[in-house]
């Protein structure tokens, strides 16, 4: 079947397990082919899942993999079989080899085939692996600098490399959170307190706190279809009312947007021209009313911290 797959179908390595692991799991499960036939399973999450279905699990595990993304079948397969720990090390890669030479044609001898040299391959990308539902295999490739700051930090800390990372890296992102988005725990205004009219431009941190918990740092954008954008990065505050044409800064009508859809209800609201104008000579915009971004600290007259 691995031949017939790979010489006859044209598939990939790859592909062709995933159709004969679906295959063989589905003899016991026929339900697997109905949901991979209308959309409900994909080959990936059912070749993860296949190993650990039973008679008893079936159902509820297949109502669980429904519509999820491959990730979040291992984060559920990490349930169903959880793996132990693995120890925390840090090791030296081999040297990689020289880079290859600029490619160049094949090269056709009466005695012999001249053929360029194949590229390296590229890095291998950081691995996130769920053990368990608590628990994470992280890796990553470092530079020299990193490893001795972590050495360094592991031996004032007296604790294990794991821990000093977490240590690390929640120091780092409360200090970001509370310049960037305000997220402070002791603030100095309430909403209650703030004053959300039209007055100025400037985004009260009161708000920014409110907006950020409640869209739970995610873009707020709904599709027709009821689905929500996914996207955590580059998060950008947009008003609803747009501020150019009297909008306040009210929480309510205020939401959490991805650069993308910011620029989608940015164009809805001026029009795709105004805002290309606004883009390549943004000193000359007669007033898009660009949202705040959520990654940028906001001018303020004093500490953002502790607004």
């Amino acid at each position: 079947m691995f031949s017939y797959c790979l010489e006859v179908l044209n598939l990939s390595e790859a592909e062709s397990y995933f159709r004969i692991a679906v295959a063989r799991a589905a003899r016991k499960h026929p339900v697997l082919l109905t949901m991979l036939g209308d959309g409900r399973l994909h080959l990936s999450g059912i070749a993860l899942l296949a190993p650990h279905l039973t008679d008893d699990n079936c159902e509820s595990v297949l109502a669980r993999a429904t519509h999820k993304s491959k990730r979040q079948i291992e984060e559920l397969v990490a349930e169903l079989a959880p793996k132990p720990d693995v120890p925390s090390i840090i090791r030296k890669l081999p040297t990689p080899p020289p880079p290859a030479p600029p490619v160049t044609p094949v090269q056709l001898f009466p005695e012999r085939v001249e053929a360029p040299a194949r590229p390296s391959p590229p890095p291998s990308p950081p691995l996130v692996e769920p053990l368990r539902p608590d628990r994470y295999r992280v890796q990553i490739t470092a530079s020299a600098e990193l490893r001795d700051k972590l050495e360094r930090l592991q031996a004032l800390m007296g604790e294990d490399l794991a821990s000093v990372i977490e240590a690390a890296v929640t120091e780092k992102l409360e200090r970001l959170e509370a310049k960037r988005f305000a997220d402070t725990k002791t603030p100095r205004k309430s909403i209650e307190e703030t004053d959300t009219s039209a007055s100025s431009r400037y985004m009260p941190a009161a708000v920014r706190r409110i907006v950020r918990k409640r869209d739970h740092n995610r873009c707020g954008f709904v599709d027709s279809k009821g689905r929500r954008c996914t996207e955590c990065r580059n998060l950008e505050f947009h008003h609803l009312d747009p501020f150019g044409r009297g909008g306040t800064h009210d929480p309510a009508r205020i939401g959490l947007r991805c650069r993308a859809h910011n620029l989608y209800h940015a164009e809805q609201d001026y029009g795709k021209d105004v805002m290309d104008r606004y883009r390549q000579h943004p000193d000359r915009a007669s007033e898009p009313s660009p949202s705040y971004l959520a990654g940028e600290a906001q001018p303020s007259s004093g500490s953002m911290s502790g607004a």
